[in-house]
């Protein structure tokens, strides 16, 4: 027994230092988790459950105004136009977005002369700003200087093409980003699989959707995730942009530029955006990583 005990005091003694280098380690990331994401959460909490009070500086104390606060806010018309907006907005740039870049890049997957060029031009989005795009795209739609002139998409009097006109601008970042990360993917795949899929006589379209497309779900998966999580937070497009109200997303509303809302109201529409983007998140990795193929 007491050669057991001396031979494990070495042991307790490494696992302890082990523990602390790893503790050492995960201590940066975990100073910048509750820098930038555990105080902002709590501090949103706190910002739904009381009502600033204006004169704090002079020794005033802010109003409870409780839980209600949160379930009334969650359950009123702001949080429901807001998603349903963002529900459309996310409907129109997502799919778009990965069509037209994942067409491109299996475009541009060739070993040709100059190839590097027209790979260059259709990932030149990705280098742009969300800000840039909205100017360029503000520009080509004023009605008198614009593509279409005397047409008024971000009017009242087109509610329908308002935010179809924001979208533009998101699908065409989107799909220099999408471009970007299913070209590497494709470069990834060894050229054996695919001669071998010519040799069993794969057609194109076989080949593509049998072949190329679940060893590149990974790349998708994770392109359905990130972009579905920029739709649901796009707001610099609808601030460049201003379309009419009824094209105003949910994270419009919370920044809410005019000055409408209480902080008490912003706050709690951010706790929603969080748990619908929490949700959805889970649910498109859940549902779609059963159709993900992972090589070895």
């Amino acid at each position: 027994m007491v050669r057991r005990s001396a031979e494990s005091a070495p042991r307790r003694s490494t696992r302890f230092r082990e523990g602390l280098l790893a503790y050492g380690f995960l201590a940066p990331v975990l100073v910048l988790f509750a820098a930038f994401a555990y105080y902002p959460l709590s501090r949103l909490v706190y910002l739904s459950l009381y009502q600033r009070n204006a004169n704090a500086f002079l020794g005033g104390s802010d109003r409870w105004l409780g839980p209600g606060n949160i379930i009334d806010v969650l359950s009123g018309p702001e949080l429901r136009s807001g998603v349903w907006v963002s529900a459309r907005f996310t409907l129109l740039t997502v799919p778009l977005g990965v069509i037209l870049g994942l067409l491109l890049a299996v475009a541009a997957d060739r070993r040709l002369a100059g190839i590097r060029i027209f790979q260059t031009i259709f990932s030149s989005t990705v280098a742009s700003s969300v800000a840039v795009a909205s100017v360029v795209f503000l520009t080509l739609l004023q009605p008198e200087t614009g593509l279409w002139r005397d047409v008024s998409w971000l009017s009242l009097n087109r509610p329908g093409s308002a935010l179809l006109a924001v979208s533009l601008s998101a699908v065409w970042q989107n799909a220099g980003l999408t471009f970007v990360v299913v070209l590497a993917a494709l470069q990834a795949i060894p050229d054996e699989v695919r001669e071998a899929s010519m040799l069993d006589g794969f057609g194109v379209a076989r080949r593509f959707f049998r072949v190329t497309v679940p060893l590149i779900s990974p790349a998708l998966l994770f392109l359905a995730i990130v972009l579905v999580v920029h739709a649901l937070q796009a707001y610099a497009q609808f601030e460049i942009l201003r379309p009419t109200d009824t094209a105003q997303p949910l994270l419009y509303k919370i920044a809410d530029p005019d000055g409408v809302l209480p902080l008490s109201t912003r706050a709690a529409l951010s706790l929603g955006l969080f748990v619908l983007t929490l949700v959805v998140s889970f649910t498109q990795f859940t549902l779609l990583d059963k159709r993900v193929h992972y090589g070895d």
